[in-house]
């Protein structure tokens, strides 16, 4: 489990403990400096990565001058602002230094649960590590409130991997894996090298409340791994505060691993295939052909718009004789599909008065019948 190069995309996790030192809360240069190196090494091994890093409020805090501890929301969220720059500034002078272009994506928990803001995150993911840039990615604590907040970056991290269909995720955290029990407190606890089912029994080793080698900080690494492993992405847990982390765990350092029974695309299939379809697209013989070779919906091959949907909803999809062949996730509202349907691509700016996504329904967000696809 420990390789990572054979990983197609990686997500990393990065706690701000790692990156900014908690005394003086500066950043910690050096470690950030040898994670470029990891970064680049993966990179050139064919691997997409992605980054997700804390450290924007505990970089911004030092600089306004504001205490470590018990910040009001409106003070964390001034470091934060403060912070994210110097955050994001950072990698980049880092990742640079290796011909790697980086980008600050910023999110928030409503990003996730909403369905269009969920497909624009994920196609400017997708866009962004198509094109060989490395975004970075952290919780938006600058707008962020309780209601609409990850609350820890181990959770956004295994969003982001479910999002962007990435095939490993990596926690880099201040324990080396996961624990029968809190190991500073109980000398006989013993860690997991591999976990292929999160039992209830594995659940209640996770313990509640608490922060990092404390139980809680176990508890949202456990969420994390379910969230990621029902989305075809394995996970590890690993130690981070060494230099090169990600070749230290690659070359068999001191892990847990969450191994998952699926891939990301059939995961994601599988997920589309259950929702509830709001709408009906009807296709012509020459979109059907096109999307049993694995192409994209265009406008172009529709022939007929039913059903009041959204952007982001799922549509069934149908041959010109009412057979079904799928199910698919819309780039368009039912009015604006009405209106390009039949049209090329080239035309929908014109059509719509503003430009928009050159499918209809991409390929990878189609679930097609087993019969069809």
């Amino acid at each position: 489990m420990a390789s990572l190069t054979s990983s197609k995309r990686l997500v990393v996790k990065i706690g701000s403990a790692l990156l900014v030192d908690r005394t003086t809360g500066a950043l910690r240069a050096d470690w950030l400096t040898a994670l470029a190196q990891d970064v680049h090494w993966l990179c050139t091994s064919g691997v997409q990565v992605v980054l997700v890093s804390s450290g924007s409020i505990a970089l911004g805090r030092g600089a306004l001058g504001l205490p470590a501890t018990d910040l009001a929301l409106e003070q964390s969220q001034a470091a934060a602002a403060v912070g994210q720059i110097r955050l994001a500034r950072a990698y980049e002078d880092a990742l640079a230094l290796h011909g790697i272009t980086t980008a600050q994506v910023l999110m928030t928990l409503e990003d996730s649960r909403d369905r269009r803001r969920y497909l624009n995150s994920r196609a400017t993911l997708e866009q962004l590590v198509s094109l060989g840039a490395v975004p970075i990615v952290n919780e938006n604590d600058t707008v962020a409130t309780d209601e609409i907040r990850f609350g820890d970056n181990d959770r956004l991290g295994a969003q982001i991997a479910a999002t962007i269909g990435a095939d490993t995720l990596v926690l880099l955290s201040d324990v080396d894996g996961f624990y029968t029990a809190n190991p500073s407190d109980d000398p006989t606890a013993t860690r997991y090298d591999v976990i292929d089912q999160i039992t209830p029994e594995i659940e209640a080793m996770a313990g509640d409340a608490g922060s990092g080698l404390s139980k809680g900080g176990m508890k949202t690494k456990l969420m994390a791994a379910k969230t990621a492993t029902q989305a075809g992405c394995r996970m590890a847990i690993c130690e981070g505060s060494g230099q090169r982390p990600l070749k230290a765990l690659h070359d068999g350092a001191p892990s847990t691993w969450f191994t998952a029974t699926l891939d990301p695309a059939s995961a994601r299939k599988r997920w589309i295939a259950a929702m509830k379809p709001q709408g009906h697209l009807v296709l012509d013989p020459g979109a059907v052909a096109a999307m049993a070779k694995g192409k994209s919906l265009l406008p172009a091959g529709v022939t007929s718009v039913s059903g009041a949907f959204q952007r982001g909803d799922p549509v069934t999809i149908t041959t010109p004789d009412a057979t079904e062949i799928g199910i698919g996730l819309t780039r368009y509202t039912a009015a604006e599909a009405r209106i390009i349907a039949g049209h090329q691509s080239a035309e929908i700016e014109t059509l719509l008065g503003y430009p928009g996504r050159a499918a209809l329904v991409h390929r990878d967000d189609m679930a097609l019948t087993a019969s069809f696809g």
